[in-house]
């Protein structure tokens, strides 16, 4: 139900225009604004409507890590590396710094920080005394199922737009910077792929609606919420047409609704069982050859060793480590096989952040540097998190190679 041009017309100057819904639903209305992530107009809109209507809760499109970072954007110095290694979340770390950096050249651009009405509302239902809700799913969660949704080729074309992201020099055209003020911060970041890929656009989009819609309902259904009749939910344009028809429609539990969309899918298999596969043939085809006399076997363990140590140290090496960290690349990546858990890129990274400890100047300007691409070799942190991948990739390609001297040598 849109706002009646009675209502409209009665409205704070600031509403003037502004893409507002009202649902009733199991006896609380929603008053869904629909902002734009890069608009000053979007921050007044949010605090027009605190202003002049009552509310007893405010809702945002935001996750708790999202929110906590808008909160706190200091809170990222205590990010613990050797942690993040160990748990297996550096990729998410690294998605999440090359996805800032897209935020930082559209804030640099527009002159407004992208989520500023996100902010605003937060400030405002503070400011208030009222409930704030957070009902965006976990950012990291949305990325792995948008990662894990297209195939195997799409992806390198992901990591091909996300690098490009970071490095690119030249202004976002004002076309992008428009669409993103009626669409949503992370279908702009994939937007060449979202809008070509089904899976993709429904774990960017669909599923958060469907998510904050299941949200919505669960917060106003808890005991407490009793009171919470009228509710502003401030989400972004792109978000506005499929929540509010969601929220009107959605039957079913919410909560089981919302533990659904947080699952994260079953990794493939194929891939593991692939590498699994070659390791077990390289090794029978080294144990074959110590079989037929020991100095062919020796040349064959010898050709193992040196590929996947060579290439995870010249991984290490391309990523400016320091030469302890390039050892323990070359003695991690050989004895893989029978070291099952963290990678030989993780040991290399930990040995890398054990040597070389981060300051806290450099994460004050971890969102700086990484902006240029010389940044990621400068910072400690970022240098970290490029040594991560740099060997785990260098690893990867010296199994290969390994594999296929040994059966040339052999044959």
């Amino acid at each position: 139900m849109s706002v009646p041009e009675t209502e409209i017309t009665a409205s704070p100057a600031a509403l003037q225009g502004q893409p507002i819904e009202r649902v009733q639903r199991d006896g609380v209305e929603y008053v869904v604004l629909g902002t734009a992530h890069v608009s000053r107009s979007s921050m007044e809109a949010v605090d027009a409507l605190l202003a002049s209507e009552h509310f007893d809760a405010v809702a945002v499109e935001l996750c708790d890590s999202r929110a906590q970072s808008m909160r706190d954007p200091e809170a990222f110095r205590q990010l613990d590396l050797f942690k993040v290694i160990r748990q297996g979340k550096a990729g998410m770390v690294a998605a999440s710094l090359v996805l800032s950096t897209f935020q930082k050249r559209l804030a640099d651009q527009s002159g407004i920080q992208p989520g500023a009405e996100m902010k605003a509302a937060m400030d405002g239902a503070e400011q208030r005394g009222l409930p704030l809700w957070l009902i965006d799913r976990e950012v990291g969660t949305t990325l792995k199922r948008a990662w894990r949704s297209v195939g195997f080729w799409q992806r390198f074309g992901l990591l091909g737009g996300l690098l490009a992201s970071v490095f690119d020099r030249e202004d976002i055209e004002q076309g992008e910077i428009e669409k993103l003020k009626q669409g949503d911060l992370l279908e702009s970041a994939f937007s060449e792929f979202a809008s070509g890929s089904k899976p993709l656009y429904d774990s960017l989009i669909g599923e958060r609606d469907a998510f904050m819609a299941a949200r919505l309902r669960e917060e106003a259904a808890r005991p407490t919420m009793v009171e919470n009749r009228r509710v502003l939910v401030v989400i972004g344009a792109g978000h506005l047409k499929g929540l509010c028809t969601l929220l009107r429609e959605q039957q079913g539990d919410p909560a089981s609704k919302v533990a659904e969309l947080a699952i994260l899918p079953p990794k493939a298999r194929w891939p593991k069982w692939l590498a699994a596969t070659l390791v077990l043939l390289v090794f029978a085809a080294i144990a074959w050859a110590f079989h037929q006399n020991t100095a062919l076997g020796t040349q064959a363990l010898r050709d193992w060793v040196l590929f996947t140590g060579g290439f995870a140290a010249l991984g290490a090496v391309a990523a400016g480590a320091h030469p302890l960290s390039i050892l323990a690349a070359f003695i991690a990546a050989p004895i893989k096989p029978f070291r099952p858990g963290i990678p030989a890129g993780g040991i290399s990274a930990m040995a890398e952040a054990w040597v070389r400890r981060p300051r806290v100047a450099d994460f004050d300007t971890l969102r700086d540097d990484i902006v240029h691409w010389s940044g990621w070799w400068k910072n400690r942190v970022a240098r970290t998190l490029l040594n991560f991948f740099l060997v785990s990739v260098g690893t990867i390609i010296g199994e290969y190679s390994a594999g296929i001297h040994i059966f040339k040598s052999l044959l």
